[in-house]
């Protein structure tokens, strides 16, 4: 544009020289609309940069925003994670010498069937309360994970062998398509804690019994591992809280079985999220990207 515009300058400088002396400067033909049409691209141009890094500025900002919220939530689970640690050890530390005393107890009132059943329910309180207590040192563990490559299949098969009992009594059948060469690198005892987990939540979600299914394949960023089931599904407020600690919809439980998968995963550089399928039922799928596989391989 520099061109026309030193073009336009002379012009204007003769046409006021010109009309001092009476005779107007002519224009060459077409000059005066390029020197315009010229000056209307670069102002179109310059509008649309602007209106890019307007865009650029708003994206920018909303993808800070969200990485404050997640950094507040990390941190907000990792106090909480300490908190749950420290109450999770002195509970324990207490219940210790009651299952002792409860189980000498025992073995005193051995042949009085009405003391022992109350006993046992004693008991059974108690294991109740172990479970929490090793589901808050689950959630506030900070072990490091232990990536080494390993086939899923092999581990799914004994999981559902483990848990067959609890499938059987709750008239759960389970389905499994995982490819034979499927690898995984991962934690492996971290891998079968989190599968445990959902496939327990899976069976609580169908009380009348139904379907669980856990499906795995290979994707062009990473390897995605599913389990679903044929239960009724969860609401809107459940599917966006299903992974903060302490949250459940059951009338038993700590809330902290979703909460440790999502953090399990999360320490491969995964992600966690679930969802409702079109045809009934949730289903909840962990990912693990293509990077964590290839730095451990």
């Amino acid at each position: 544009m520099t061109q026309p515009a030193e073009s336009l300058k002379s012009r204007a400088e003769q046409a006021a020289a010109s009309s001092a002396g009476g005779s107007p400067a002519a224009w060459p033909p077409g000059e005066l609309q390029a020197v315009l049409a010229a000056w209307n691209a670069a102002t179109e141009r310059l509008q649309l940069t602007h209106e890019a890094l307007r865009a650029e500025v708003r994206r920018l900002t909303d993808e800070l925003e969200i990485k404050n919220r997640e950094l507040a939530r990390k941190n907000r689970l990792a106090d909480l994670g300490q908190m749950a640690a420290h109450v999770a050890h002195e509970l324990r530390n207490g219940l210790v010498p009651v299952k002792l005393y409860l189980d000498l107890l025992q073995r005193r009132i051995a042949g009085d069937p009405g003391s022992l059943e109350v006993l046992d329910k004693a008991l059974a309180g108690l294991t109740a309360v172990d479970g929490t207590v090793n589901d808050l040192l689950q959630f506030a563990s900070d072990r490091a994970v232990q990536l080494r490559s390993f086939r899923l299949a092999p581990l799914v098969d004994r999981l559902l062998e483990t848990l067959a009992p609890t499938l059987s009594a709750q008239s759960v059948a389970a389905e499994v398509h995982i490819p034979a060469d499927l690898r995984l690198t991962a934690d492996e005892h971290m891998i079968e804690r989190c599968l445990m987990n959902l496939v327990l939540n899976a069976v609580d979600a169908m009380p009348d019994g139904g379907r669980v299914t856990i499906d795995a394949c290979r994707r062009d960023n990473g390897v995605a591992v599913v389990v679903s089931d044929s239960g009724p599904g969860l609401s809107d407020d459940a599917l966006r809280r299903a992974f903060e600690p302490f949250f459940t919809t059951k009338r038993q439980g700590t809330g902290l079985g979703l909460a440790i998968v999502a953090r399990a995963v999360e320490a491969h550089g995964g992600e966690a999220s679930i969802g409702n399928r079109p045809e009934g039922g949730a289903s909840v799928e962990l990912f693990f990207p293509t990077r964590v596989q290839e730095a451990a391989a």
